[in-house]
């Protein structure tokens, strides 16, 4: 099973991937935080496989609190998931750890594949 935490203001974006995701046998949303200030509560407590973190959030950014986590929980991935998908952007997740990116106007399928394969990247290297 891969444990997921959901990060993001919008609640109906939340909601969306929580009942997107729950269709999935093997995805388990454990958590959700509506900023990266949260986040860096409730990540940490839960450990997660993956952590799907919005870029743009009051309070704390998808960016910061990405870069944050990778000294708190080392082997959890974040996915940035954002409406702006831009080599800019793109380079911006990277520098601050993300594992991943996900345009929020990719398809589903797009995201389903980027979880999995960060998931059995992570579980390969136990």
């Amino acid at each position: 099973m891969i444990t997921i935490v959901i990060t993001d203001d919008q609640p109906a974006v939340r909601e969306g991937l929580r009942m997107r995701l729950g269709l999935e046998t093997d995805l388990q949303i454990i958590g959700e935080a509506r900023d990266g200030k949260e986040a860096l509560v409730l990540v940490p407590r839960l450990r997660p496989d993956i952590v799907i973190m919005d870029m743009e959030m009051p309070v704390m950014g998808g960016l910061a609190a990405t870069q944050a986590l990778q000294s708190l929980v080392p082997d959890t991935r974040v996915i940035i998931l954002t409406i702006h998908d831009d080599e800019t952007t793109r380079r911006q997740a990277r520098e601050a750890g993300a594992a991943g990116f996900v345009s929020k106007h990719a398809d589903d399928v797009v995201l389903l594949q980027t979880i999995r394969a960060l998931a059995n990247r992570s579980k390969s290297k136990d």
